[in-house]
């Protein structure tokens, strides 16, 4: 008795079959930035590259948060992820922003990866919508920053 085949899909493994064209760039960029740290193009070289890239109230937002997460620590290091900036410590990716030019959303991020002991109790935030810096702004994300890494 015939039964009905489901249809297969075209897509091979690993395609990438189901992303976003954004989400296919920033895998595209993220392997350049591999290849780049490998030919010693590094650290804040590439950030500012990446700066230069946003439009002008995004860039000023990305450079303020720099500035405040380096005054944090200065053992700090900057370099991109998924061509955006991000910060790390001892090797670890602590946070990174993520530029509203780049997702196409009315506000850019400020992310915390695993790494950022951020952790309370059972729930925690690990993002923050930001569309401009005001004191209140930048006392929070230098308070967040230093018990990301381990400083409260």
């Amino acid at each position: 008795m015939p039964t009905k085949s489901t249809p297969k899909s075209s897509a091979k493994p690993g395609s990438g079959a189901g992303m976003s064209a954004a989400e296919k760039q920033a895998i595209r960029e993220r392997a350049q930035e591999l290849k780049a740290q490998e030919k010693g193009i590094k650290g804040l070289a590439e950030v500012e590259a990446k700066w230069k890239l946003m439009k002008p109230a995004n860039r000023a937002l990305a450079q303020d948060i720099h500035k405040i997460i380096m005054a944090v620590d200065s053992e700090i290091e900057t370099k991109t992820w998924y061509s955006m900036p991000a910060y790390y410590k001892d090797g670890k990716l602590i946070c990174f922003f993520q530029s509203a030019d780049k997702w196409g959303t009315r506000y850019s991020t400020l992310g915390f990866d695993a790494n950022a002991k951020l952790d309370d109790g059972s729930m925690w935030a690990t993002a923050f919508a930001l569309t401009k810096l005001v004191p209140a702004n930048t006392k929070s994300i230098k308070e967040l920053v230093a018990k990301a890494i381990g400083k409260k």
